[in-house]
């Protein structure tokens, strides 16, 4: 969802998986990956993403979604030129869609053929040392309101009046709209006598049978943008949400992770809260009791998607990548910002990155291309302009990429204290401390922070304490070893 900031109007009015994954290799095995120098496949300690090492590990990426039969990036001209291209410019993920009626076009009938499309996506960006986030995606439950997702035979609308009004309109004010996300939460029965909802949980198995022992996976996002149906204006309150639906959407993903867990135990489950925590910056979903779940979030300023203005967005956008932060903190979560953006108006892409780095945390911007049919601005939300082209040239909006492609840490060998990147200088603190409290890292482990040339085209220098540089002088990739005795190293990186 591109335009979400609409509804508060509305209401109101590794890392571098970098070297041994083999592109033609049907599935990869966990000991044959690497994420950088960090091993795969990715965990988590408590609020960290952690490499099997236990060295934490921060991602930023783009979404890849492709809306129209047949749902893959290939059909839109991905391939491995643009992932060479991301990963040149210092990005270590993606989150690539998989659509529900792609996967499961007729009740209890998967298509794996369609699989094997998405698989070869992420094989392509694990060559170049990405690693994929799957998304269920939908947008408006299903074509018939206008947007992608379920399959045909899961809608549901009681015959209510279908009023084509688009994205955002048919979430607002559209009854079919509504009744089908009744009927979904509430379970109802598909013509097999099978409950929506289950026939939804069992797909996600088949799915995560598929990548359960993939390394290059970075866990499963459950479902995009969840829209809470004919209630949604009790959502609607700032600073409060709506206790009563998250917890039904609680028990949907506590359904859905119990499916994924009897085929796959190891890769992070990923809920979303629901479509207005943008909005009012509060939400009440539960866990599964899973420890290896995390916490995707999406921020969108409202006043922003209509005035293409950043000026009244940080303290929207602060409350939410500060609500989610803190939200995660108290379950002991990953937070994830795996959307926002979907604009041309750099100040306030630049506004996102620097909050997340001050709650440090990763983030996947919306969206690598456009072409987005449930966008008012297909091509204003994107990165590169047509993947079936070079992303080079007059195909890719530079001054968005210099906007994304800040200095990051990728791989830590300890557990960040703060980084940011202020007037073309970066700044990192960690320590030498393990995310999981199990002691210390001992002196040589590694750390890799992303400089990308964008920022640096005449070098960079650094400057550091308790630790040594392994890089070479201007290297994309800075890289670091832990003196003997540091328990906190700080590094500094400024223009050459």
């Amino acid at each position: 969802m591109r335009t979400i900031g609409r509804f508060a109007v509305s209401v109101a009015s590794v890392l571098a998986l970098a070297v041994p994954m083999v592109a033609t290799a049907s599935v990869p095995t966990p000991s044959s990956a690497r994420t950088g120098l960090a091993s795969a496949p990715l965990s988590q300690s408590g609020r960290w993403i952690t490499d099997a090492s236990g060295r934490v590990v921060v991602l930023h990426g783009l979404n890849e979604v492709y809306k129209v039969a047949p749902y893959l990036p290939s059909a839109a001209g991905f391939g491995d030129d643009d992932a060479a291209f991301l990963a040149a410019n210092g990005f270590n993920a993606m989150r690539v869609g998989v659509i529900w009626a792609a996967v499961e076009p007729q009740p209890g009938q998967y298509d794996d053929a369609y699989l094997d499309g998405i698989a070869a996506t992420v094989r392509t960006l694990a060559a170049h040392g990405i690693v994929s986030l799957l998304d269920f995606h939908q947008d408006l439950y299903n074509e018939k309101f206008q947007g992608e997702g379920a399959p045909a035979w899961a809608v549901q609308d009681g015959g209510r009046p279908n009023l084509p009004l688009g994205f955002p309109g048919n979430y607002l004010a559209n009854p079919a709209e509504w009744h089908v996300w009744d009927q979904f939460w509430r379970n109802a029965k598909a013509a097999d006598g099978i409950g929506l909802q289950d026939h939804y949980a069992r797909t996600w198995a088949h799915v995560a049978t598929r990548f359960r022992a993939d390394p290059a996976v970075a866990g499963y996002e459950v479902i995009n943008e969840p829209w809470p149906g004919t209630t949604w204006p009790l959502c609607a309150v700032p600073l409060v949400g709506c206790p009563i639906f998250d917890q039904t959407l609680t028990a949907f993903y506590k359904r859905v992770d119990t499916a994924i867990r009897t085929v796959d135990t190891t890769h992070t489950v990923w809920l979303e809260p629901n479509t207005l925590f943008t909005q009012v910056g509060a939400t009440h979903i539960g866990f599964a009791g899973d420890a290896r779940t995390g916490f995707a979030y999406h921020d969108y300023c409202s006043t922003e998607e209509l005035t293409a203005n950043n000026a009244l967005c940080p303290p929207q956008d602060e409350l939410t990548v500060g609500t989610a932060s803190r939200y995660a903190q108290a379950h002991a979560v990953p937070p994830l910002l795996t959307e926002f953006g979907a604009t041309n108006d750099l100040p306030n892409i630049a506004l996102l990155v620097s909050l997340t780095d001050k709650y440090r945390t990763g983030w996947l911007e919306w969206a690598y291309t456009g072409h987005d049919k449930t966008s008012a601005s297909p091509n204003g939300q994107a990165l590169v302009l047509d993947p079936n082209q070079p992303p080079s040239g007059a195909n890719v909006l530079t001054d968005k990429l210099k906007a994304l492609t800040q200095p990051y840490p990728q791989v830590v060998a300890g557990t960040p204290s703060a980084w940011s990147t202020k007037a073309g200088t970066f700044r990192l603190t960690y320590t030498t401390a393990r995310a999981d409290a199990q002691g210390r890292f001992a002196a040589g482990a590694q750390t890799e922070i992303a400089v990308p040339a964008i920022q640096y085209p005449h070098g960079y220098s650094v400057q550091v304490s308790g630790a040594q540089v392994l890089s070479a002088a201007g290297a994309p990739t800075l890289r670091l070893a832990s003196l003997p005795g540091a328990t906190t190293v700080q590094v500094t990186v400024a223009a050459g």
